[in-house]
């Protein structure tokens, strides 16, 4: 099969694939699941890892890693560069991080996620020698309102006018970082109010995107891995997104010019995922906002998942039951 009948058949996708994108982040969670509030993230991250590799393998398409994990904080990686699935379908750019918020989970705190996104060969943007990004997401009330490159105060209070409301009444979510002391300082004299997360910034910008979450507005610097796995989902939802690298030292910029990434740049959705034909499903690890985390019931274990998909334009959710039999050692049962 030639790249084009691969890229071909990437326009007019088996929608099974979404679904077995799903058992990958669902294995993942599973695993995970003994490590949460153990105080060992690597341990926990290690567990995903293993079962998400093992089910991307059966997978029918030819994922390439763009996006992989664990370089940043030398935990246990699915690598750039590395190809998963079984090689006889779709050729596609892929982003995993099967536990997006491993201290999260280390902690047995809520919004540890696990996620896939995925979109065609060659669309998404390579941001791997450039950890951190800052981001701002929003809903489609964003689009030509907000701006990376405004004061955020001018962004609330330009977004709470389309919005129709008080500024009083914009929630802005915020990593809880140091190096947002400034911006949340900034954020609440303009009257709006703060949700800082701990971790987990891919569900805190999917939030401020869908329309029913108390979330308006998602900024700050977070990892750049996270900010193109955002894009994927924002691009599916319909919000606005914007993102400019941000490098944490001098030989980092260079490396990150080196590789032909443009350092003062806003980036826009579309530029950090090119394209309208993505994927994002992600699995609840520990219970957040966006999806419920692993449930133990019983012989049952229960996971919740949200499969998003931009082509056709569609948000699913997916609960299912497991026989813990099958997923747990008998130590673990």
């Amino acid at each position: 099969m030639t790249s084009t009948d691969t890229a071909t058949l990437f326009l007019h996708p088996d929608r099974n694939l979404a679904m077995e994108l799903v058992r990958a982040t669902e294995a993942a969670a599973i695993r995970a699941t003994p490590w949460i509030g153990r105080g060992d993230k690597n341990a926990a991250d290690g567990a995903a890892v293993d079962a998400m590799r093992k089910f991307l393998g059966t997978v029918n398409f030819d994922g390439l890693i763009v996006i992989g994990e664990g370089e940043k904080d030398n935990a246990p990686m699915l690598f750039n560069g590395e190809h998963v699935g079984n090689g006889r379908g779709p050729a596609c750019d892929i982003a995993v991080d099967p536990i997006d918020g491993t201290s999260l989970t280390a902690a047995g705190r809520q919004n540890a996620l696990s996620v896939i996104a995925v979109s065609d060969r060659g669309t998404m943007l390579d941001a791997s020698s450039v950890f951190y990004m800052d981001k701002i997401v929003t809903g489609p009330e964003g689009r030509g309102v907000v701006d990376l490159s405004q004061p955020i105060g001018d962004n609330i209070r330009e977004l709470a006018k389309a919005k129709g409301k008080p500024v009083g009444e914009i929630r802005v979510a915020v990593l809880d970082r140091p190096r947002h002391e400034g911006l949340i300082e900034e954020i609440r004299a303009a009257g709006a109010g703060t949700r800082l997360m701990l971790d987990g910034d891919v569900a805190g910008g999917i939030n401020a995107a869908r329309y029913e979450s108390r979330i308006d507005l998602c900024v700050g610097i977070g990892g750049s891995p996270e900010g193109i796995t955002t894009a994927c989902a924002i691009k599916a939802i319909g919000g606005f997104m914007q993102g400019r690298l941000a490098p944490k030292d001098e030989a980092e910029r260079a490396a990150g010019i080196a590789a032909g990434l443009e350092m003062d740049r806003v980036y826009g959705a579309d530029d950090l995922v090119k394209g309208d034909n993505t994927f994002f499903v992600a699995t609840g690890v520990t219970d957040g906002g966006l999806v419920e985390g692993v449930r133990r019931k019983g012989p049952i274990i229960r996971t919740e998942s949200i499969v998003l998909r931009s082509k056709s334009g569609t948000i699913r959710r997916v609960s299912a039951d497991h026989l813990a039999e099958k997923w747990l050692s008998p130590d673990e049962l």
